[in-house]
């Protein structure tokens, strides 16, 4: 007994040197890592004043602070900044929904401005710049070698006036000049349509009113439609949608979902992970869902996708989103700025982060590029003849005039979708699946 306990002893004795060992060093590294620290800011001072007082010109202090502070958080990744007061109560103006601008979602990569995606309706949509596009000048200035937010600063001026930006495309030969009229930014944060009967939601952007509009939109379909059963599915067209406000994802998910995870955060250290789960409640009663997504579709879009997919509510269709799987939160700081700081990663129910990686889509469809017009084209198409074309043709006896009716009200419609072909392939595409499953009946 009393060797158990001279042995318990002993190894708590030796427990207790061990630790005294080792804090000694612990202690002595932090206090050098803290030197050093100090030296640090020690240097920085001495420069900031040597610029101050020996650069060719007179300086802004405060400009020199904020160039210091917005290069401090650019070398930690593409999507922490610094925010001066005017970018600051911009971001606020935007995230409810109206703002000044081109109408583009912009990150960087090797240098140049990225386009993530253009917003519906804006200037830059309707100029054609696409999603993967880079900007590679601004008013004949390169922007290589330039913040991302210096770039952003050249792209922006009043409304009504002109700007020309190079874009270098994949699978164009050469650069080219796009000109952009600036104007007002106004967002319509969903866009609720019905295709033949199918209700098509068009979610451009997550911010204060997506899931307001959402709600409202699908609601509307489905009283034009005279009800929910007579509806097939529902198509929700995230394409080019670049995100914006986490709260709002998780609710958009979450009015599709009746129960489980939507989707997790995890921070830099593990007790400020936060998971999020859905209510009871789908809006859309449990009608077929398809999902569309393309390489313009991140952050907030890639949540609600991957929530959806994970869960095996929705068919994800259409090609591999852009993959930014991370959080931003805004801090406000003294003097009306505001620092955006990456926080947390976030990952779908399943675990699976898609930082770098993208949403994959549970069947992948290209969008065909609209070829350029040729005389071919013009010529109107041709209508083969059938036997209902033939003089003194037989009557079809089989057939009530009310079944006929029928018949030819089904061609129509299949008519109509072969136009929304040419028009949005991967949106036709998306109504297929949900006419086939119908086709199928209840389960």
């Amino acid at each position: 007994m009393k060797k158990f306990v001279m042995a318990a002893l002993g190894g708590t004795l030796a427990g207790v040197m061990a630790t005294t060992q080792v804090a000694g060093p612990l202690l002595a590294q932090e206090s050098g890592r803290n030197s050093t620290v100090y030296e640090q800011l020690d240097l920085f001072g001495d420069i900031f004043e040597r610029i101050r007082v020996q650069y060719v010109e007179e300086v802004d202090e405060s400009e020199l602070i904020e160039a210091a502070i917005g290069g401090m958080l650019q070398s930690l990744d593409p999507h922490s900044s610094y925010l001066s007061p005017d970018d600051a109560a911009q971001m606020r103006v935007q995230t409810r929904g109206e703002f000044g601008g081109l109408g583009i979602e912009v990150t960087q990569e090797e240098g140049f401005v990225k386009v993530v995606s253009p917003i519906d309706g804006t200037p830059a949509d309707e100029a054609g710049i696409e999603a993967g596009d880079f900007v590679t000048h601004v008013d004949g200035e390169s922007v290589l070698g330039l913040s991302l937010d210096q770039a952003v600063e050249m792209m922006r001026g009043p409304v009504g006036s002109e700007i020309v930006v190079t874009i270098v495309r994949e699978g164009e030969d050469e650069p080219f000049d796009v000109s952009i009229i600036r104007d007002t930014i106004k967002l319509t944060a969903v866009r609720a349509r019905t295709e033949g009967t199918t209700a098509v939601l068009r979610v451009t952007t997550f911010n204060d009113q997506t899931s307001p509009n959402l709600e409202s939109g699908l609601k509307k379909q489905i009283e034009e439609a005279g009800g929910i059963e007579n509806l097939n599915g529902l198509v929700l067209d995230l394409r080019n949608n670049p995100g914006g406000l986490l709260t709002e994802a998780i609710k958009v998910s979450d009015a599709f979902l009746e129960s489980g995870e939507i989707v997790s955060t995890r921070g830099r250290n593990p007790e400020d992970g936060e998971r999020f789960n859905a209510t009871a409640g789908d809006l859309a009663e449990g009608l077929p869902m398809v999902v569309l997504i393309n390489g313009g579709s991140a952050s907030a879009s890639e949540i609600v996708a991957g929530a959806l997919q994970d869960h095996r509510r929705a068919i994800v269709v259409g090609t591999k989103s852009f993959g930014k799987g991370s959080v931003q939160t805004v801090m406000p700081l003294r003097g009306d700025g505001a620092m955006r700081l990456t926080t947390a990663r976030y990952y779908t129910p399943s675990g699976r982060s898609i930082q770098a990686l993208g949403v994959s889509p549970d069947i992948v469809v290209e969008q065909p590029r609209r070829p350029a017009n040729s005389a071919e084209e013009d010529e109107p198409n041709r209508r083969t003849r059938s036997e209902a074309d033939l003089r003194g043709r037989l009557n079809n006896d089989s057939l009530s005039e009310d079944e006929i009716r029928q018949i030819e009200e089904d061609r129509a419609k299949a008519e109509a979708a072969a136009e929304l072909r040419e028009e949005d392939y991967q949106l036709a595409y998306a109504i297929d699946i949900l006419k086939g499953l119908s086709a199928l009946g209840p389960k």
